[in-house]
């Protein structure tokens, strides 16, 4: 695959995670924080997964970038451990920064309603690691 290519496949899985990152952060300006917490659980939940599923977008692009096969049929579901154990012989860090991401956003935001703004924004920031692995380069 050329550098173009790679640079286009980056520019489209990226911009596709950011829009979902973009329209997490807009429901969570709709669960009305207050202090450090959030009120509405429905935004927090829909915010987190959204995160969430941009968090998986990223991943992809970054799988497809590496030449590693994804799942990508409607009768496959992607398991999180798919991710785990692809992400585990390619870069620990990013295993490591997945791990937290996914209990955070996926399990604690999406499934528990968590309603802390801060444990919300370290998800979050969790996620714009991997999401900035796939980051094209600046255009001249």
């Amino acid at each position: 695959m050329s550098i173009s290519e790679q640079e286009a496949l980056k520019k489209t899985y990226y911009s596709e995670a950011i829009r979902y990152m973009d329209n997490a952060k807009e429901d969570l300006k709709k669960a009305k924080k207050e202090g450090n917490i959030y009120h509405d659980h429905k935004y927090v939940r829909r915010a987190c997964g959204t995160a969430y599923s941009g968090l998986l977008i990223a991943l992809d692009g970054f799988l497809v970038l590496k030449g590693i096969h994804t799942p990508n049929s409607k009768k496959v579901r992607k398991s999180i451990e798919h991710y785990q154990s692809t992400i585990t012989k390619i870069d620990k860090k990013m295993l490591e920064n997945l791990n937290v991401a996914y209990k955070i956003l996926h399990l604690y935001g999406y499934y528990d309603g968590i309603e802390s703004v801060d444990v919300i924004k370290t998800g979050f920031n969790f996620a714009y690691e991997i999401i900035d692995k796939i980051k094209p380069m600046a255009e001249a």
